[in-house]
């Protein structure tokens, strides 16, 4: 995956996550979960960026991992709104989806860059 797309990814999902906020905290009057969920949401690409301008490949995968923490830490979120019934079913599987897409794309960046600097 090339980092531009997981940067672009990253970047979509945050904009997903600040209107689903807006959302919430507007419409729904939730200001809790939701600020949390915007905190973690928001995190993820904000993590990705600070990994593309890493000093080294160990601080690349670093960055990498805490941007991955943050995309569980969001799905974790989510699934609590869900649940409380302050997001629909219907609104947790569309951005659900593109958490876990992320969160895989994120996985599979670490395995690799992981593999390449133990071959290096």
């Amino acid at each position: 995956m090339s980092e531009s797309l997981i940067k672009n990814k990253s970047f979509s999902f945050a904009i997903r996550v600040v209107n689903l906020y807006k959302i919430l905290s507007l419409e729904r009057k939730e200001f809790v979960l939701s600020k949390q969920f915007l905190r973690s949401g928001t995190s993820v690409g904000a993590n990705v960026r600070e990994a593309l301008n890493a000093e080294s490949q160990v601080d690349f995968v670093h960055k990498l991992a805490i941007a991955q923490k943050e995309c569980d830490e969001t799905i974790y979120w989510l699934e609590l709104l869900k649940e409380t019934n302050f997001i629909t079913e219907m609104e947790f599987k569309s951005i659900n989806n593109d958490a876990i897409e992320n969160l895989k794309d994120i996985r599979s960046i670490i395995l690799i860059s992981k593999k390449t600097t133990h071959n290096s």
